[in-house]
């Protein structure tokens, strides 16, 4: 199997990018909206650290963006309870697209959780920052903050095209985004 591994920016339109491949993803903000809304577990242990925060399940993403925006050392509090039960969605992921010729993962900190193997193929998907700083600024509890240092937990953007097998040019044109993944998959596959 494949494992096609997209990265990139914040807001540089990886998640578009990896649907347009058309074969099994593992999408992890997803996985975590998922589990915030679904996992008891998880809830039971955020509230534990972060009572006055957190008041009835599901878990609500403003509740956690206030945790992070009152103290920014708390986001490292909750990637290290998210992040295990995300790795473990990942690997059942696998365990059960075992058969397909490839799968795509679209995993934020991909590179810097250490989540790549030898084989993998690292697509990164540029985008112009002003395009992607204008998006950004669209989203529904946009907060400069915690975009900051949301960017400090990644590697540099540099190095991480320098690593990559393939770089995919967004221009914001779902057609030409379209095409790019198609001529992608044939290149891989051949």
């Amino acid at each position: 199997m494949i494992r096609i591994a997209v990265l990139g920016d914040i807001g540089s339109g990886k998640s578009y990018f990896a649907k347009q491949l058309n074969i099994p993803l593992f999408n992890a903000d997803t996985v975590v909206s998922n589990l915030y809304l679904t996992n008891k577990f998880l809830f039971s242990k955020l509230k534990k650290i972060f009572p006055k925060y957190l008041g009835s399940f599901p878990i609500q993403k403003n509740n956690l963006i206030e945790i992070i925006r009152t103290n920014p050392n708390n986001l490292k509090k909750i990637i290290k309870i998210v992040h295990p039960l995300v790795r473990k969605e990942m690997l059942n992921f696998l365990k059960k697209n075992k058969k397909q010729k490839a799968v795509v993962l679209d995993i934020p900190l991909f590179l810097e959780n250490k989540l790549n193997l030898k084989n993998d193929l690292l697509v990164y998907v540029h985008a112009d920052k002003n395009k992607i700083f204008n998006k950004l600024k669209k989203r529904n509890n946009f907060n400069i903050k915690i975009f900051k240092l949301l960017k400090s937990l990644q590697l540099p953007l540099s190095q991480k095209k320098e690593m990559a097998d393939f770089v995919i040019n967004n221009n914001f044109n779902s057609a030409t985004i379209r095409k790019e993944a198609k001529t992608l998959m044939r290149k891989i596959l051949i």
